[in-house]
């Protein structure tokens, strides 16, 4: 009976030290991969949430401004005819507020009497070209482009209101008036509602680059709105056809871009747009240093060596209507 409550005894006893170390060494080992796996997934939930959030604030930008961009030039059924002040052309309501008024004679909101056309289309890259909007001297962020386009807003409407501008026009007349109705009925006129955008990328509150726009309502050009976070910097390259075949022959910047060209005084013609976005994730990561560089079209962007993510989205934009003056 000694001998059988001994071995019992021995059956029962507990883990020695030696074993008690092992399994913790073990143990370790395990947690240290299991947490090990777990900062891997943290990691890669991270990179993949910025990179699906990039992708998707360079589709809304681009799905913004491709929609506006294709309609330039459209003038109704005046489409490809120059406005005259005084000769087939009456402005009832003068912009008395804000106004954004770009480069070259005739170049604000609405056409006025200089010997020149009325530019449908202008562009610069801030802080680099000679010119610029007296509108947007403050807050564009630096080395980043502007554009600025005119356009009526299809379908024609059967009255204005009082919200904005419109344009009742014929073929070979047309009225801006904001008041909801024109000085004069035009025999079979119809009225479209006319619009003054200026695409431009500054910071909000929060210091997060920001595609904003400014936007002409009755009150003049001084309502801006906040479209896309993320949006750092933007490039367009211009596309001229100097054959006639309705397919650009070249590219160039804006400051490569003369004033008869911008004028529609030159054989050349406005056919395409190629646009560059540098998107940024609107927060950084530390475990993350970006020693990239970007290159948008012909400039170079310098690695950034921050913790944000990024990514160049580009897309060509052919416009519908080339912009083409037949006087």
């Amino acid at each position: 009976m000694k001998r059988l409550a001994t071995s019992m005894t021995r059956f029962h006893k507990g883990m020695s030290l030696v074993e008690l170390m092992v399994a913790m060494v073990i143990s370790l080992f395990l947690s240290a991969g299991i947490f090990t796996m777990f900062l891997m997934s943290s990691s890669n939930v991270t990179t993949t949430g910025q990179f699906n959030q990039i992708q998707e604030s360079g589709r809304i930008a681009f799905a913004i401004m491709e929609r506006d961009i294709s309609q330039l030039g459209f003038m109704g059924d005046l489409t490809g005819t120059d406005f005259i002040v005084g000769v087939n052309t009456t402005v009832d309501a003068p912009i008395a507020a804000t106004d954004c008024i770009g480069a070259g004679l005739n170049n604000a909101s609405l056409p006025n009497n200089q010997p020149a056309h009325f530019r449908r289309l202008w562009g610069y890259e801030n802080g680099v070209s000679t010119q610029s909007l007296a509108c947007l001297l403050n807050g564009v962020r630096d080395k980043t482009d502007v554009l600025q386009i005119k356009r009526f807003i299809g379908p024609s409407v059967a009255a204005g209101d009082s919200n904005g501008y419109y344009v009742s026009a014929t073929s070979s007349q047309a009225i801006f008036f904001n008041n909801g109705t024109p000085s004069a009925n035009l025999t079979n006129a119809r009225i479209w509602e006319y619009q003054h955008h200026v695409y431009f990328i500054d910071n909000d509150a929060n210091g997060i680059p920001v595609l904003s726009r400014k936007t002409l309502t009755e009150n003049g050009m001084g309502n801006d709105e906040q479209l896309v976070e993320g949006i750092e910097n933007m490039r367009i390259l211009y596309g001229f056809d100097n054959d006639g075949d309705s397919t650009p022959d070249s590219y160039m910047p804006a400051d490569s871009v003369t004033s008869l060209m911008w004028d529609n005084e030159g054989f050349q013609r406005l056919v395409a747009l190629k646009m560059y976005l540098l998107i940024r994730s609107v927060q950084p990561d530390n475990s993350y240093t970006n020693d990239v560089q970007y290159q948008l079209g012909d400039k170079v962007i310098n690695a950034p060596n921050d913790n944000f993510r990024r990514k160049v989205m580009s897309t060509t934009i052919v416009l519908e209507n080339p912009v083409l003056i037949r006087s």
